[in-house]
């Protein structure tokens, strides 16, 4: 059975960078299906891979409405099928996952039933490929959970910054997502780019989150080098703080 792990949190957070390690250590194993659902499409830089902008789902969502609104589409192929060939199309493949990016969410106009196309389209991917893992790392506005245009969630983590505007920001994401979404799995809170002990006032912002805690992560000082040349965050050493945590937080949810 696939599980699906969504990282989610306001922007600056630190998610892509943690949704790319969960990935690579997902991958040892089994087959994972790496969905970057951010409009800016960053996670194949994190991840050492190259995206063309022309091959996201949201333009083949946009041609197709296109091509629909004008009466260019053809009538013996089902638009079912169209999405689906073209997602095939547009995946990325690595050793031990495919990336798939969702780019920009919406265009002119409404997209419900591309969204639906969208979501039966993920789920024959799953059906037919046996990806044993979904990761997602979520747009800001998590406009692809909240709006239930994915697959069931069975991990949800929220990331935040060690700040109270962070923690506040990540309850209120909290609750949307309870309020909108009625399939969703366990949620939990991690806060990145810790340093030293967290403040009584970071405490009491937490305990008036809701949410719990799954892990603090220690800023790494191996990142500055990284980001300063380019190179993408798989290569950080495996005793890294941030290797370790991910480690960890992949070993204490059982996945």
């Amino acid at each position: 059975m696939t599980k699906t792990i969504a990282i989610a949190g306001k922007g600056g957070v630190g998610k892509t960078t943690v949704a790319a390690l969960f990935i690579k250590r997902l991958s040892q194993k089994g087959l994972v299906l790496a969905v970057d659902a951010d409009p800016s499409t960053n996670l194949d830089q994190a991840l050492g891979l190259s995206v063309d902008d022309s091959r996201t789902v949201g333009r083949i969502r946009e041609e197709m409405a296109e091509e629909v609104s004008k009466g260019r589409f053809s009538p013996v192929v089902s638009k079912q099928e169209y999405l689906f060939s073209k997602i095939i199309e547009s995946l990325v493949e690595s050793k031990g996952f495919d990336l798939l990016a969702m780019g920009r969410p919406e265009g002119p106009g409404c997209y419900c039933a591309s969204n639906a196309f969208l979501r039966s389209s993920l789920d024959k991917l799953v059906q037919d490929y046996k990806y044993n893992y979904i990761v997602m790392d979520c747009e800001a506005g998590m406009e692809h959970i909240s709006r239930q245009t994915t697959r069931d969630v069975d991990v949800l983590l929220i990331m935040s910054d060690p700040t109270i505007r962070g923690v506040t920001a990540a309850g209120r994401m909290k609750r949307l997502i309870e309020e909108l979404r009625s399939n969703m799995g366990k949620v939990g809170l991690i806060i990145n780019r810790v340093r030293g002990e967290l403040s009584p006032e970071m405490k009491k912002a937490i305990d008036e989150s809701g949410l719990q805690v799954i892990a603090l992560i220690p800023e790494d000082p191996e990142m500055a080098g990284l980001e300063m040349s380019g190179r993408p965050v798989t290569e950080l050493s495996q005793e890294s703080p941030l290797q370790l945590k991910v480690k960890e937080i992949v070993e204490g949810l059982s996945l």
